[in-house]
């Protein structure tokens, strides 16, 4: 069963159709970089992924749970990060679980068993900043910490609730280079999770999405880029996925080389970005085809 699919979508604001026909299937343990011209509705499709802005027809699942409101099968990052002030970074990482598992008078009239669950949530939450990097900054709050931290602290956030499906809405894009390069290179460690997850017979633990408006870094973190845009021959009618094709994987250790992917980002600005070359898409979604002549089964529906 797919982690999530996203079956004939479309979205109208008032009279604008912003999206029209989206269909997206996303195996467990895949980490996609969704691209496209501004204004193409990446981040309505987002919205509809995460069950904030239910679409004007079509459906979203999450396993098999039909999306319509939000849940904790599907955890979002965005480009500005909300963290509490008066809370630590294993705080502010722990702090969903305490929602999530207990209530207030739980906390106020069975302090001894809260106080032993507590131990667990800030166990836990260090090996989630562990992960992300970070460990060594557990009881810094965020006024002591960079962009780059704080970014990393919201990533913790949403990995410690154990989402199926994990949003990333231009995460990196108010951070410095350098920054940048840090998490991506955290992303390309959770896919090595994955990895090992699937080599030993388990459920990879990340499923990512992740939108960028940067394509050597959509083409650099992801094993598969989804492109949606307005430009293709309906495009009057709302945005569509053009392109979908995988991506080359990178190790975390090894450098990173920009030649191999020099072909494939000139392929994804003619096909997405290009206002005068409104193609048949149907041309460019080859991942699940490309992945069946390899002799890679597709997930069951």
């Amino acid at each position: 069963m797919a982690n999530l699919e996203v079956i004939n979508l479309s979205h109208s604001y008032g009279p604008k159709q912003v999206l029209q026909g989206v269909n997206l299937r996303v195996e467990a343990g895949q980490v996609v970089a969704l691209v496209g011209p501004s204004g193409c509705g990446k981040s309505t499709l987002l919205r509809a992924i995460l069950g904030t802005h239910p679409p004007t027809s079509g459906k979203v699942l999450v396993g098999d749970k039909f999306v319509d409101q939000p849940t904790r099968d599907v955890g979002i990052v965005y480009q500005h990060y909300s963290l509490y002030e008066f809370l630590t970074a294993k705080q502010n990482v722990a702090f969903g679980l305490m929602l999530d598992q207990t209530s207030t008078p739980f906390r106020w009239f069975n302090y001894p068993a809260w106080h032993k669950l507590r131990r667990e949530h800030l166990q836990q939450a260090e090996q989630f900043l562990d992960k992300v990097g970070l460990l060594s900054a557990r009881d810094l709050y965020p006024s002591e910490m960079s962009g780059g931290m704080r970014q990393r602290v919201a990533i913790a956030q949403a990995l410690i609730m154990e989402p199926s499906v994990l949003l990333l809405d231009e995460p990196f894009g108010a951070l410095d280079e350098a920054t940048r390069e840090e998490l991506q290179l955290m992303l390309l460690r959770l896919y090595e999770e994955n990895v090992r997850a699937r080599e030993e017979g388990h459920v990879p633990p990340y499923t990512v999405i992740i939108v960028t408006h940067e394509l050597n870094e959509a083409l650099f973190v992801s094993d598969r880029v989804v492109g949606l845009s307005q430009y293709h021959k309906d495009g009057a009618n709302g945005a569509t996925i053009v392109y979908d094709r995988a991506a080359p994987v990178f190790r975390p250790d090894e450098p990173k080389d920009l030649s191999r992917f020099v072909e494939q980002k000139e392929e994804l600005v003619r096909c997405i970005f290009s206002p005068n070359q409104q193609k048949d898409h149907r041309a460019f979604i080859t991942f699940w085809t490309d992945h069946e002549k390899a002799g890679i089964a597709q997930p069951s529906a």
